[in-house]
């Protein structure tokens, strides 16, 4: 499932002539492209779909959503560990990678 999800702009950069968005979903930061919405703030939220900022939203809709979400595990399933997730369909350990930083992950 693809979902729409809010976040709170972190801050917002002009990269090689686009407008890009460190963007927070209640943890998960992410880079978001901001040409649908070119004025939007840091300290504003947004609704995100497939990288890109769609629609301003309230900072109080933004919550309920990311704690519903959260609560129904959605955000996991949208946000989760590709690898932890590929393991699990297989029924195999948590196979080992590279993570952030080159660190290696089990």
């Amino acid at each position: 499932m693809c979902l729409a999800v809010p976040g709170r702009v972190l801050d917002v950069a002009d990269r090689d002539g686009t407008r890009m968005a460190t963007v927070d979903f209640g943890g998960v930061v992410k880079e978001v492209c901001l040409e649908y919405l070119p004025d939007l703030k840091p300290g504003e939220y947004a609704i995100v779909h497939v990288g890109f900022a769609l629609q301003r939203l309230d900072e109080e809709s933004a919550r309920r959503t990311l704690e519903l979400f959260e609560t129904l595990g959605m955000l996991q399933e949208e946000f989760g560990d590709p690898w932890e997730s590929a393991a699990e369909a297989t029924g195999d350990e948590r196979p080992a990678h590279e993570g952030v930083a080159g660190e290696v992950r089990r």
